[in-house]
């Protein structure tokens, strides 16, 4: 029960702006033979309350951007806003995105995306990308024979 209650917190943790990698503890879990279907919903889960986070924060405490606390770089902000001002809330699929995925979020906040349709978009790319995470770890392990 530890094992996937980590799983969970680390994957909350790498959807703020705490430096984490939840995809290393999901591989070697599945490899410990932990149930996989567990595995993923417990990571899509703790991923997509962690990106909620950054919703809150874009939605209530945009007035504190120009203190030195405040979590997102103005760069950072541009950016996210140029692709979702593009691509609408439909951007927030790549909200798993190492690189601008909690700018979007916390942009989502800002535009006042309603919280069902972030939680649905965001949860659903999120939960795609660590299928896919798995199934290649899963193929890999084949081929190395693990």
């Amino acid at each position: 029960m530890e094992a996937y209650l980590g799983l969970f917190f680390i994957a909350f943790l790498a959807a703020t702006l705490v430096p984490a990698y939840s995809e290393v503890m999901l591989v070697g879990l599945l490899r410990a033979g932990y149930d996989p279907l567990n595995l993923w919903l417990l990571a899509t889960a703790g991923n997509t309350l962690g990106s909620a986070v950054n919703w809150i924060l874009g939605r209530y405490l945009l007035a504190f951007q120009d203190r030195r606390w405040f979590p997102f770089r103005a760069d950072n902000l541009g950016r996210a806003q140029q692709w979702f001002q593009r691509y609408g809330i439909w951007s927030l699929l790549f909200a798993w995105a190492p690189i601008g995925g909690d700018a979007l979020t916390f942009v989502a906040g800002i535009m006042r995306v309603p919280f069902g349709r972030f939680a649905l978009l965001t949860g659903t790319g999120k939960g795609a990308r660590y299928a896919i995470v798995m199934g290649l770890a899963e193929s890999i392990g084949q081929t190395l024979g693990w």
